[in-house]
């Protein structure tokens, strides 16, 4: 049996993504919802990682309505930028719009990282995109989080995490993250 609420369209079918190639050359334009439902459609996406200056990464856990790794663990904000939004400010949004970070509380955003992958979730879609990763460090803590977008934060000591990743299984890590995290070489 459906109820009316089964027969409204997802928010993300009124969204677009860029299709991109494997080098992250932009495509089209394409369906947020088509691009992450059947095989997928490649596109552009980015991974931001928030670290304290004490060594600490901010984790935060999806909302349980997100579509997809719904209640899973994030490193911080993930999302895709719209058309003829760089990754930084699409990321300078999005901090803002998740956690209440706001560029007055960082200077050195950066882009440190890009990969590929592709990953199936359940029986609910797929990611497949050319995730760009972002790294920005706070000189002020202070979060003020979406509920719609966050339903836990965590700051824990980065090394740790990275060098032992299977100490933190039972947070469930989104992929993109541990894939960021286990390319991650920090200058030492």
């Amino acid at each position: 049996m459906t109820t009316p609420q089964d027969e409204l369209p997802h928010e993300n079918a009124g969204q677009d993504v860029i299709a991109v190639d494997e080098d992250d050359a932009e495509l089209e334009l394409v369906n947020r919802l088509e691009a992450h439902t059947g095989e997928g459609i490649r596109h552009r996406a980015f991974t931001s990682l928030v670290f304290d200056g004490e060594g600490n990464i901010l984790l935060a856990q999806r909302a349980p309505d997100k579509r997809l790794w719904g209640t899973h663990w994030d490193g911080t904000v993930a999302s895709h930028p719209v058309e003829g939004q760089s990754q930084e400010e699409a990321t300078r949004v999005r901090l803002e719009e998740e956690l209440g970070i706001s560029p007055d509380q960082y200077d050195d955003l950066r882009l440190t990282d890009r990969f590929e992958y592709k990953r199936y979730f359940e029986n609910a879609g797929v990611e497949h995109e050319v995730c760009a990763v972002l790294k920005v460090t706070l000189s002020d803590r202070s979060l003020e989080p979406n509920e719609e977008e966050v339903a836990g934060l965590m700051w824990v000591p980065y090394e740790r995490l990275h060098s032992n990743p299977e100490w933190y299984r039972q947070l469930r890590l989104c992929p993109w993250f541990e894939i960021a995290m286990r390319r991650d070489v920090r200058d030492e």
